[in-house]
């Protein structure tokens, strides 16, 4: 039988994280699982290797696991994702709403794995293209958000949107945010946005802070097209995909986003639902002590 080949992507900023690397190296030579680390760190555990410029070293994975919080499980999609490797996330983190399992249950999981004792869950994401005198000069892809949102400057930006070659609404305000389901309990929900059960293929709309009573968010099927471009007085506008600056929007530039072709695979090996566990996770966020 194969072995299988999990690539591991840690958030090396967390001292928690570095201090359970050598154990869970251990552990999984013992248990006959093989492991794939950062370029930079492999060679002291005496292990393969991948690099994320690297495609085809990603391509050796079986599954990828983030070691880290949510953030760090985002940057490994963006990665594995287009790939169509499965993703999990363990738990260091303080929100975790992303992630599967917590540090206790790492151990088990990595088992689960071994064994294909788990169940794969599709989450849509979202596409973005920046259009710039008719073609193509960005694109990108997001599983969490894109967000349109104004630099520096202090005023309002404004910003018109098409859903569906339709014109919806015009949107004075700091910026938008467009989340998947998955997205829904991040920056949107900070922003006013609503819960979704992270299964749904739709996006969310959420402006932030309007000046405008009117404008509310507003959940959309995924698959409808949604078209922004901006409205004078110009201002500077960056859009991000998961927190990663993606380009300065200009002037004429039109922003087109859609479902993307793109599914995360979310590993599941826990059998507890969503509904049991979404409040008890804001309510850990709520925890000051731990930021």
């Amino acid at each position: 039988m194969k072995k299988k080949v999990v690539g591991i992507f840690p958030n090396l900023e967390k001292k928690s994280v570095q201090e359970q690397m050598l154990p869970l190296v251990n552990f999984c030579r013992a248990n006959d699982i093989e492991l794939l680390l950062p370029r930079d760190i492999a060679a002291q555990y005496n292990l393969g290797n991948y690099c994320v410029k690297d495609v085809d070293s990603i391509k050796k994975m079986d599954v990828a696991v983030s070691l880290g919080g949510d953030g760090t499980l985002l940057r490994m999609a963006r990665y594995a994702a287009p790939l169509n490797i499965p993703v999990m996330g363990v738990n260091f983190g303080r929100l975790g709403f992303l992630t599967e399992v917590e540090l206790p249950q790492m151990q088990e999981t990595f088992l689960k794995i071994r064994d294909g004792a788990y169940k794969l869950e599709n989450r849509g994401m979202l596409q973005v293209k920046v259009f710039e005198d008719g073609k193509v000069v960005a694109k990108a892809h997001a599983l969490n958000d894109l967000v349109l949102a104004k630099g520096y400057v202090s005023q309002m930006t404004r910003l018109q949107v098409k859903i569906g070659g339709e014109i919806s609404a015009n949107y004075p305000s700091d910026g938008l945010i467009i989340a998947t389901a998955t997205g829904s309990t991040a920056y949107s929900l900070s922003a006013g946005g609503p819960i979704v059960y992270p299964g749904l293929e739709v996006a969310i709309l959420t402006p932030i802070c309007a000046h405008a009573l009117h404008t509310r968010p507003l959940v959309i099927p995924l698959k409808d097209k949604i078209e922004i471009s901006v409205m004078p007085p110009f201002e500077e506008i960056s859009l991000s995909a998961d927190g990663v600056i993606i380009k300065s929007i200009k002037e004429n530039d039109i922003v087109l986003v859609e479902a993307s072709p793109c599914f995360a695979q979310f590993i599941r090996t826990n059998p507890i639902s969503y509904y049991a566990t979404w409040q008890k996770r804001l309510l850990r966020g709520e925890d000051t002590t731990k930021f």
